[in-house]
């Protein structure tokens, strides 16, 4: 009987309350009050690994996949970084990224319209081990992208303004790269754990700017060959479609890659040692804590990325917990694993506040000692477990993911069923084997540690952990005492000096957005700088008028500018040996209003006369001048060093000129300033950041 019937037959609310009491139990009763019990972890699931070798000797794997109409390839040779000459290294980047910018009878633009009109793409890259030309493409345009594959990896045409084109973005990345305290711990690292192995070895400016087309051309010539190649396909294809395409597209493409330069183990440590990157004026030190691993057939490979889940692999992890959440050090803390085919690396790190870098190392290496001492407790084990375990199809979901992941198993010689029992093996770590392994896997004893920050800061307190070597960011050596470098009197030429005008053009990430005009006039018995500086239409401004006497030491500074709309200024005057006014400049929390007296040591010149003075130093190959400047933004003075790093030609729109390559120290970020190695010297280039450019335009 429906409830209304009871209502309709006169029956009382109480006994409406009764039914419903005498119902509860039972109906409560059809609900668990407890979660099920997790079932067992099954093996993933793949379509069948069909594999053919080809006619001129390439291995193929198909993942035939009839889900979507998609296809997804990769194409993996051994010619990585691993093969290039010391001194070119570079060349792998270079060679990938040149091979879909003209090949066959098509140029750069006819590949790109190409593949994006079929819905695709199509792109090449190099790690330690490996090239590798990646894409996918609709099904039904199959055809077309094989025949792209086919033309970009046999029959590439390097075209010199596009050899000429990437050469200057991959100068202008290493550029920010050196202004980016992470990549520098990370090129440290490398450098220190691997030593003279070509692990260790990255690209600098001088090895790209050494490359030409011809070095380029014949490492595609010797490396990139079907015999030792892999190529996986993904998708809607058939193994006999598949083989058909390949075998034309592939046609004419044969032989084996050049015989593999031999080279050492890399080294092997023996205590904890700390590499300190002096960064001068850095507000915050990077700190980098590993050793070197096995290789990616270490069977305890699974035991290992369970542990590293615990440790940093994730904001769920020990080390975000204790150094973020609990001590407030940082903004994150994290750690991983590198797999290589050789010898890889693991490495934990934390950027952390100035004041704290001391107390983050000593907290961090304590957090991989105890890793390898005490057992994971069973909740904090199984939820690392569960997350990696239910993460996994998220990574095999698309043709893309499973050509990547298929190319990874077959090019690291991993076991045949790696992939489907991938998961199964992971949730059977144990503690006793997570402990075991990290103990060997895990070593801070035998650890490299890198900080990157300011030296006069922290290297006191880091002697205290281990032993100290200091280096700058290119890696030359440096002592303690080179951390607080002392600027004596100015060692300028002023018979040198002359009223003249510089014309600037502002390039940011290589795009002319502004102009710079910069003036040193006589002024009475000494100069007059003037500066006025557009960007961007106007969203940055600033104009500068700077009096000094005859050495160009500064008498009054008046600037006024608008960033964003806001409103900046400093007034300063210079006299009996300080510097008093106010300064409103720009800041991360809008515009920071600054009252100046600063005491200003013999020698000192205004940051606004570096440009003017910048000529009149002696250069020559190898020079260093350390000289003290004042901004008046900070209201401090700060010692820069200047370091003549190499000379090279230079084009910028006034002409093509050899230059002095200067490197600066000492501010908030690294600059090179290019400076004409012929009389007059004139200044032709400054270079901030990697990303910001001035060059003179006349």
């Amino acid at each position: 009987m429906r409830a209304h019937s009871f209502l309709r037959a006169g029956a009382s609310v109480s006994a409406l309350t009764l039914v419903a009491a005498s119902l509860a139990t039972p109906v409560a009763a059809q609900y668990p009050t407890r979660p099920p019990a997790a079932a067992a972890v099954k093996p993933a699931q793949f379509p069948p690994f069909q594999e053919v070798v080809l006619s001129n000797g390439l291995r193929v794997v198909l993942v035939e996949s009839h889900r979507d109409p998609m296809v997804a390839f990769r194409l993996v040779m051994p010619a990585g970084k691993l093969f290039e000459a010391k001194g070119k290294e570079g060349t792998a980047d270079m060679v990938a990224g040149l091979l879909t910018k003209g090949a066959g009878q098509r140029t750069a633009d006819q590949i790109a319209e190409a593949i994006e009109a079929a819905g695709g793409s199509l792109t090449g890259f190099a790690d330690n081990d490996f090239l590798s030309l990646a894409g996918s493409v609709l099904s039904t345009h199959a055809p077309l992208a094989f025949q792209l594959l086919g033309d970009a990896v046999a029959r590439p045409t390097f075209p010199e303004q596009e050899v000429e084109l990437l050469r200057t973005q991959t100068l202008s990345a290493l550029t920010l790269e050196q202004s980016q305290p992470a990549s520098i711990a990370s090129r440290v690292f490398d450098a220190g754990v691997y030593g003279a192995h070509p692990y260790g070895r990255r690209a600098t400016p001088p090895s790209v700017r050494a490359l030409t087309r011809a070095d380029l051309v014949a490492y595609q010539a010797a490396r990139l060959k079907p015999r030792g190649a892999l190529l996986v396909v993904a998708g809607d294809l058939t193994l006999d479609q598949l083989k058909t395409l390949a075998e034309q597209s592939f046609a004419g493409w044969t032989g084996y890659p050049a015989a593999a330069p031999t080279f050492g183990a890399p080294p092997a440590r023996a205590r904890t040692e700390i590499v300190l990157v002096h960064r001068p004026g850095s507000v915050q030190s990077n700190i980098v804590v590993g050793n070197l691993i096995g290789g990616p057939a270490d069977p305890a490979r699974y035991a290992a990325t369970v542990a590293n889940k615990v440790l940093g692999g994730g904001a769920d992890a020990r080390l975000f917990d204790i150094l973020r959440e609990k001590k407030g050090w940082t903004y994150g803390a994290y750690s991983s694993l590198t797999r290589p085919r050789g010898t890889g690396a693991f490495s934990a790190t934390a950027e952390v506040r100035t004041e704290v870098t001391d107390s983050a190392l000593v907290e961090l290496l304590a957090q991989l000692r105890r890793l390898g001492s005490e057992a994971v407790p069973g909740t904090e084990l199984e939820n690392a477990k569960g997350a990696l375990v239910g993460s996994f199809p998220l990574t095999v979901e698309t043709a893309q993911q499973v050509a990547e992941r298929v190319a990874f198993v077959k090019t690291l010689g991993l076991p045949a069923d790696y992939l489907q029992t991938y998961r199964t093996r992971l949730s059977a770590v144990s503690a006793p084997v997570l402990q075991q392994t990290a103990r060997r896997w895990v070593r801070p004893e035998q650890a490299l540690v890198v900080v990157v920050g300011d030296g006069a800061k922290v290297y006191e307190k880091l002697k205290a952990i281990a032993p100290v070597r200091i280096v700058n960011p290119q890696g030359d050596a440096m002592t303690a005492a080179d951390l607080a470098p002392r600027a004596g009197a100015l060692a300028i030429d002023a018979s040198r000096l002359a009223a003249h005008r510089d014309s600037f053009a502002v390039r940011v990430q290589g795009n002319v957005l502004g102009s710079s005009v910069y003036e040193l006039a006589k002024d009475g018995d000494g100069w007059k700088v003037t500066e006025a500086t557009s960007i961007a239409g106007g969203v940055v401004q600033q104009s500068t008028t700077l009096r000094t006497d005859a050495s160009l030491a500064p008498r009054a500074l008046e600037q006024r500018g608008k960033v964003q709309g806001q409103d900046t200024k400093a007034d300063v005057t210079y006299a009996g040996g300080r510097a008093k006014g106010s300064s409103a400049t720009p800041g991360p929390q809008g515009i920071k209003q600054l009252t100046i007296d600063t005491e200003l040591p013999a020698g000192t010149i205004d940051d606004n006369a570096l440009a003017a003075t910048l000529p009149l130093l002696r250069w020559a190959p190898g020079a260093k001048h350390v000289v003290s400047v004042f901004s008046a933004g900070k209201g401090t003075v700060v010692p820069f060093t200047l370091t003549v790093t190499g000379t090279e030609q230079v084009t910028v729109p006034a002409g093509a000129f050899e230059a002095f390559r200067i490197e600066q120290t000492g501010g908030d970020q690294p600059v090179t300033f290019f400076v004409a190695t012929a009389a007059p010297h004139r200044l032709l280039k400054i270079a901030v950041g990697g990303q910001l450019e001035l060059v003179l335009a006349k």
